[in-house]
C-alpha cells in the first residue's frame, strides 16, 4: 500500500469534470484506490462518492492505492490533480 498527499487547485474543486476524470482513471487500475479527506475514506472509483465528498479548492487529500499496479495508480492520479485536471 502506498499513498500520496496532493492539494486540489481547480478553482471549483472536484466538481463533475474533474471527479469524472479522476474516477475513470482509478477505475482503469487494478489496485484498490481510495481518497482520504476530512476523516472519511472515499471510493475513488465511484464518481458519485467523489462528488459527494465535497472536495473544494485548497483541499488537501490523500490518495491511497493498494494492489498490483498501486505505484502506477498513484503516479497517474497525483499527476492528474497536480496538472489541474488537464489531460
Amino acid at each position: 500500500m502506498i499513498q500520496k498527499d496532493v492539494t486540489i487547485i481547480d478553482r471549483i474543486g472536484m466538481h463533475a469534470r474533474p471527479a469524472s476524470m479522476f474516477s475513470n482513471i482509478a477505475a482503469q487500475c487494478k489496485a484498490n484506490i481510495k481518497i482520504l479527506f476530512n476523516g472519511n475514506e472515499i471510493n475513488a472509483k465511484s464518481i458519485m462518492a467523489v462528488l459527494a465528498a465535497g472536495i473544494v479548492k485548497g483541499s488537501r487529500i490523500t490518495i491511497v492505492a493498494d494492489g498490483e499496479d498501486e505505484e502506477a495508480a498513484i503516479e497517474k492520479l497525483s499527476a492528474l490533480v497536480e496538472s489541474n485536471f488537464e489531460s
